[in-house]
């Protein structure tokens, strides 16, 4: 047989084992490799269990051992604690050190029964607790010996002896007397012997002892001596009773000091030498307890060598099962999804092509099929996209036309705003211009008549005084209508201009404001409506003119055409203050008849109006909205009520930012 003929059969066979495992579902594919998967954990959980009594054995007695060794050190460091406050108290015996030192012992107790329950050796470490709990009270029958031998012995003969000095020295003259010197050296000693046992008493310091024995010793020698020199029987009474009391303070003296000194044994012997008792049978078990955590310690870490053996091997064994189980499921699914990737390839270029592995009965094989019919849908689709295109180009198309209709009805609505100043600024000009045309004709009337006059004869000084009175009278109206007329054109003039131009300048907002008020108010006057302009000096804005006299302009028209019906009348008030430091707050306000809620959510929306067919188009405070907005830089609200008229609020930049990036920017929807 040939090698081609022995590739062909292997390809053959392959293939034939791929067809027998593609007709095995996916999803038992998948479950064999989690059911070998689940064996293998099985298999480790089992060993793990196995080994977890050893481990667990191991582990409880290296706890033990650690639990003994920490319970020593805790007991030893409560006997060094005690064994401090003991000799503590005894140099500063007060009673919150001799709870704390009760409060040790105590606890002291129960780590010992701990002790006791967790290591069988620790049976001499109670009776060294107890020996020091012997010794302390001991202890503190020594201390109460001490006390009693100070102030009942000590302190009383050395009261008495104070009282003894004060009547001798109040009974001895202290010029004549033979006895004065030997009383002072007396007294000065017992001062030197008072304060040398109260120093004793407090520190036990061996030349404060010495120095009181000599001092009483004195005092005893120099008692008979004074005796004998005594002038008085109350001196020599008083001088006998000061020797027997002097050695009554040495008495006392030496029995303090003797139970200082029975004090001082028992505490090297019943707390020191207790303390170092128990500080070696600590030590020893200790030692005991170090040995056992480390055999505890080789015992775990030989039992835990042996798991991980066993672990690692059969892991081992069944994560090789595991892959090669793996592998032969991956084949048998990442194949058949190439197939399908390049199937799906072909669709995204729009390359027709038979889809692979059609006939397969497994969960790729239903992919197969669905992607064969994706695939003659997505012909379909492409289709209906081209289809799609051309009636999106005809909306395109549509919606152009909507925007330029949309720009007329925006310009439309500005130059009907502009047609209306015009419409009330010449009428209002027509009045003076009317009025300086009647003066000048009566003017000229009177000037024939007076050459008539002329030509006939001489002139009356009265005739020539009426002429030049009635001259007089006729410029002065022609000047006030005239000056009044150039103001009204003076004034259209300016917001013409900036109507005209919106080019960014410097100007005065309140001066500015009342030349539009002036353009606005011939109009206001045929519907009986008052307008008011309250607004201080000063505030000066670097803003566009044109755009700003635009929105008064059609916020006053808004509240004509809509807060007032027909024969209402009322007031328009326009005011202002600073906002800030870099701003201004503008308030347009009227007293009309107000809006509920629902329509004053929907004013700045464009082409909405409450006057549909009456002449609104709904653009006006939509240009408004987008004025301030995109050109002044600021932000527009409105507050009302049915019945409560209207108020809004222009806050503005003290300076404009620079201009829209469009021409028709007040045109934008504002949402």
């Amino acid at each position: 047989m040939t090698i081609a003929a022995l590739d062909a059969s292997a390809r053959a066979r392959k293939g034939e084992r791929a067809s027998r495992l593609r007709s095995v579902p996916i999803r038992w594919r998948i479950l064999a490799v989690a059911v070998v998967n689940t064996i293998g954990v099985l298999v480790l959980a089992f060993l793990v269990v196995r080994a977890a009594d050893g481990l667990g054995a191991a582990w409880g007695d290296l706890v033990r051992a650690r639990n003994t060794d920490r319970l020593l050190v805790s007991v030893g460091s409560d006997a060094e604690r005690l064994q401090s406050l003991i000799h503590r108290y005894f140099t500063q015996p007060t009673e919150p050190v001799l709870q704390e030192i009760d409060r040790r012992r105590a606890g002291l107790m129960q780590r010992l029964d701990a002790v006791g329950a967790a290591a069988v050796e620790a049976g001499e470490l109670p009776a060294a607790v107890q020996r020091l709990s012997a010794g302390f009270e001991e202890l503190k029958t020594a201390r109460a010996n001490i006390v009693s031998a100070y102030e009942t012995r000590v302190l009383a003969s050395a009261r008495e002896m104070t009282g003894l000095y004060t009547l001798i020295e109040g009974a001895t003259p202290r010029d004549s007397s033979l006895i004065w010197p030997a009383l002072t050296r007396s007294r000065d000693a017992f001062s030197t012997a008072i304060v040398a046992v109260n120093s004793f008493y407090l520190s036990q310091d061996v030349r404060a002892a010495h120095d009181t024995r000599e001092s009483l010793s004195t005092i005893e020698r120099t008692a008979p001596y004074m005796v004998d020199l005594a002038e008085n029987d109350l001196q020599r009474d008083a001088l006998r009773a000061l020797h027997a009391r002097a050695g009554a303070l040495l008495a006392g003296f030496t029995d303090l000091a003797t139970a200082f000194t029975v004090q001082n044994e028992l505490l090297r012997t019943a707390v020191d030498e207790s303390q170092a008792s128990l500080a070696g049978a600590i030590d020893r078990l200790s030692a005991a307890t170090r040995r056992a955590e480390e055999a505890a310690q080789a015992r775990f870490d030989a039992a835990l060598s042996a798991v991980y053996l066993r672990i690692a091997l059969a892991g081992g064994l069944f994560l090789l099962a595991s892959i090669l189980v793996g592998i032969g499921a991956a084949r048998s699914i990442s194949g058949p999804l190439e197939a399908l990737k390049t199937a799906m390839g072909d669709i995204v270029a729009e390359r027709q092509r038979t889809v692979a592995g059609l006939d397969a009965r497994d969960e790729i094989g239903d992919m197969a099929r669905a992607v064969n019919v994706f695939q003659e849908n997505a012909i379909a689709r492409r289709q209906a996209e081209a289809e799609l295109r051309a009636a999106k180009e005809r909306a395109e198309a549509t919606l152009v036309a909507l925007r330029e209709t949309q720009a007329t009805l925006v310009n439309a609505e500005k130059f009907a705003a502009l047609g209306a100043l015009v419409a009330g600024v010449a009428h209002e000009v027509n009045n003076p211009v009317g009025i300086s045309l009647t003066v000048a004709s009566s003017l000229a009337r009177r000037c024939d008549a007076m050459e008539t006059a002329l030509e006939a004869g001489p002139l009356r000084r009265s005739q020539l005084a009426a002429f030049i009175a009635d001259n007089r009278d006729a410029a002065n109206q022609l000047v006030a209508n005239l000056h009044r007329a150039g103001e009204l054109v003076q004034a259209f003039k300016q917001v013409a201009v900036d109507r005209t131009h919106a080019d960014r300048r410097g100007f005065d907002l309140a001066e500015t404001t009342r030349q539009i008020a002036a353009s606005l108010l011939p109009g206001l006057r045929k519907t009986g409506l008052g307008l008011e302009v309250a607004i201080p000096d000063g505030i000066a804005l670097e803003s566009y003119p044109g755009p700003y006299g635009q929105v008064l302009t059609n916020l006053v028209l808004n509240c004509v055409a809509h807060a007032y019906p027909a024969g209402r009348t009322g007031v328009v008030r326009i005011g202002a203050e600073r906002a800030g430091e870099a701003g201004v707050a503008l308030h347009v306000a009227d007293d009309g008849v107000g809006m509920g809620a629902d329509v004053l959510r929907q004013i700045f929306e464009p082409f909405f109006t409450t006057k549909r067919g009456a002449g609104g188009t709904g653009l006006g405070l939509h240009i408004v909205h987008n004025l301030v907005t995109f050109r002044l830089g600021g932000r527009i609200t409105a507050e009302s009520s049915p019945g409560h008229g209207t108020r809004f609020t222009l806050t503005l930049p003290l300076v404009a930012p620079g201009a829209p990036a469009a021409e028709d920017e007040p045109i934008r929807n504002h949402a």
